[in-house]
């Protein structure tokens, strides 16, 4: 963001998502310790072209490789002014890839993907099932892959993870998403396509 207050702003409701969705609804089980052990990095992109985007990308990957995991276990890579449009977004999420191969990371960071417009190819625009992946904003989730390992361990059955998060979210509804005070968007025909279906993050 341009100012430090609209950056603190934007950390503020990507908080309270996670605390109130990701955390409070339980959609990720892993989610809760790395927050309240204070290890989530939150990083606030200015960028206004993908160009900018990917670069901030190439530069939180490397900042997370060699940050101590102890200290930082993922990052939140929140890009407010760039691929507001959820089908622009998904196709940025290739170069988001490439540049996890460029820096020699495949097999240690991945990239989740987490945006307000949200849509799985299968799901109607309106689906509740989308909102397992919405955020407040545009964002990618850089997430080491030594911790994926783990909760899969912890959570063999991750398949199971997602279909008790959309029992869970059809049983709460569109009322009751609303009631968590979240903000809502306008809804797009964008989907989520081919050769990403299935990629969810663990915030």
């Amino acid at each position: 963001m341009n100012t430090q207050s609209g950056a603190e702003e934007v950390v503020a409701e990507t908080r309270t998502w996670l605390e109130r969705a990701v955390i409070g609804l339980n959609l990720c089980p892993f989610a809760k310790p790395v927050h309240l052990n204070n290890r989530i990095r939150y990083f606030v992109s200015d960028a206004r072209s993908p160009a900018r985007l990917l670069k901030a990308l190439r530069a939180e990957l490397h900042t997370l490789d060699t940050a101590d995991p102890a200290q930082c276990e993922t990052t939140l890579l929140i890009h407010p002014h760039v691929l507001t449009d959820f089908a622009d977004y998904n196709d940025f999420l290739q170069q988001a890839e490439d540049a996890v191969a460029e820096r020699g990371l495949e097999g240690v960071i991945q990239v989740a993907s987490f945006h307000p417009r949200y849509r799985f190819e299968d799901a109607g625009p309106d689906a509740i099932e989308n909102f397992t992946n919405r955020s407040p904003y545009p964002m990618l989730h850089l997430l080491r892959e030594s911790s994926v390992e783990r909760a899969v361990t912890a959570h063999p059955d991750t398949t199971g993870i997602y279909r008790t998060n959309i029992d869970t979210l059809r049983r709460l509804g569109h009322e009751g998403w609303r009631g968590l005070w979240l903000a809502e968007v306008p809804q797009d025909k964008s989907i989520h396509r081919k050769g990403r279906k299935g990629r969810r993050g663990k915030a």
